[in-house]
């Protein structure tokens, strides 16, 4: 990803969002969401390459910038909640992806973003329930909702999905987490007992505490 245009569409393509030019300056071209109008992706030609300013986890900050040497402090903006990133063709179109969504999501506070950082906390050696991560998320009632976020999962290495079953301890199907059998044997990867299809809960139920 090297042009405006390319990265203007990705920003178009999350849900409610719209694009806009308010400094009548067509150099500075935003993506919005509508309702907040809040900005969750800043475009400008600066030095000669188009840069792209997103919203970045305070956790996540100094691993972009570390990762890579053409993603900088925001530039115009909070350095600590904000990054730039120099389309200057070094930064894989994944990462860039990546970092234009976590700001989408972190403008947004989207259920999808709460339910992956509650997946991210279950301890290794652990399963969780649906109806668990839900809660978690802050909504008991959207365990449908956890299955579908759990299926797009942006970021399998640092989000375990396969450690959430459903509320009888049994398994997902097998066109979950890379074919089938594959959560099975994530599971057994940490220690985990599964018999057909199933685990047990009371050995390996993660109890959250209240």
């Amino acid at each position: 990803m090297k042009t405006r245009e390319e990265a203007l569409t990705y920003g178009l393509s999350f849900p409610g969002t719209y694009q806009e030019a308010p400094f009548r300056d067509d150099n500075w071209q935003l993506v919005r969401v509508k309702g907040s109008r809040k900005a969750f992706l800043w475009t400008y030609e600066r030095d000669g390459y188009i840069n792209l300013n997103v919203k970045v986890d305070p956790e996540w900050r100094d691993f972009w910038r570390n990762a890579f040497a053409s993603v900088v402090p925001g530039w115009h903006q909070n350095k600590e909640h904000w990054n730039t990133i120099i389309l200057d063709g070094t930064i894989p179109d994944e990462d860039i992806k990546r970092m234009i969504s976590e700001s989408y999501d972190l403008v947004t506070d989207s259920p999808a973003r709460r339910i992956y950082e509650a997946v991210k906390k279950i301890p290794v050696g652990k399963v969780a329930t649906y109806g668990q991560i839900a809660k978690l998320a802050g909504d008991k009632n959207m365990a449908r909702a956890v299955g579908n976020a759990l299926h797009k999962n942006p970021d399998p290495v640092n989000i375990p999905c396969y450690r959430v079953v459903n509320a009888k301890g049994e398994l997902s199907g097998e066109f979950a987490f890379g074919g089938a059998g594959a959560q099975e044997k994530l599971l057994k990867a940490d220690g985990i007992e599964v018999t057909n299809g199933k685990v047990d809960l009371k050995k390996y139920g993660w109890e959250i505490e209240e």
